[in-house]
């Protein structure tokens, strides 16, 4: 077998390999992402601008949608965490409770073309007949740079957006961490309490959480 051979650090007074400094300053510029990421989906910070097709071909741009309320979803027909919520309705029931209070709902699908969960807009489009769901728009987001600009971490994973174009919510849909449809009627749903408060011109109660649910597949 061959093995493969490990730069040698020269301590004889000549600089060291510089093989380390490319590794480095990769994993500084990849730890200022993330962090840029966090804070920009942070309650009281401006909302990413994003400009998406929605799945029956149209555009959808955030810049478009100025002073209005929006909600973003992040979905993956195949998690399980994302079957919990929309099996009993629950999902369904947070966006027509959204449309009520002229909520404009976004949902968004950035799983990787390359992965073996990806849909394409004619199968998202029977998904979402099929489970009756009724987001104001649903598009693909298949680079995930919207995904990544928002710090989606999972599918769910939800957002709310005021009409000034600052989040006021970002997390998981509700405090029961599991794929269990049963445990959703002992749930407090978050998402749902966000935009009522909110669009009330109350302060949201609860404007963090972490999500949970299955990776975002980008």
């Amino acid at each position: 077998m061959t093995h493969a051979q490990v730069p040698r650090d020269d301590r004889s007074g000549s600089k060291p390999s510089g093989w380390r400094y490319p590794a480095l300053l990769a994993g500084t510029a990849l730890a200022t992402l993330i962090s840029a990421q966090a804070a920009a989906v942070a309650p009281g910070s401006p909302a990413p601008a994003f400009a998406l097709t929605t799945l029956d071909g149209k555009p959808v741009a955030l810049a478009d949608l100025k002073g209005k309320w929006v909600a973003l979803e992040w979905t993956n027909p195949e998690c399980p965490f994302v079957q919990k919520h929309y099996g009993p309705d629950n999902m369904q029931a947070t966006q027509r409770l959204a449309a009520d209070k002229q909520v404009v709902w976004v949902q968004v699908n950035s799983t990787n073309p390359g992965h073996q969960d990806f849909k394409s807009a004619r199968q998202m489009n029977e998904w979402l007949v099929a489970m009756k769901a009724v987001p104001t728009y649903a598009a693909l987001d298949q680079s995930g740079v919207v995904g990544k600009a928002y710090g989606a971490k999972t599918t769910p994973h939800m957002y709310l957006i005021n009409p000034a174009g600052q989040v006021v919510y970002n997390g998981a849909i509700d405090d029961k961490r599991s794929a269990n449809p049963a445990d959703i009627p002992g749930a407090r749903n978050h998402m749902k309490e966000a935009i009522t408060e909110a669009v009330s011109g109350k302060p949201v109660t609860i404007a963090a959480t972490t999500p949970y649910g299955c990776s975002i597949k980008y």
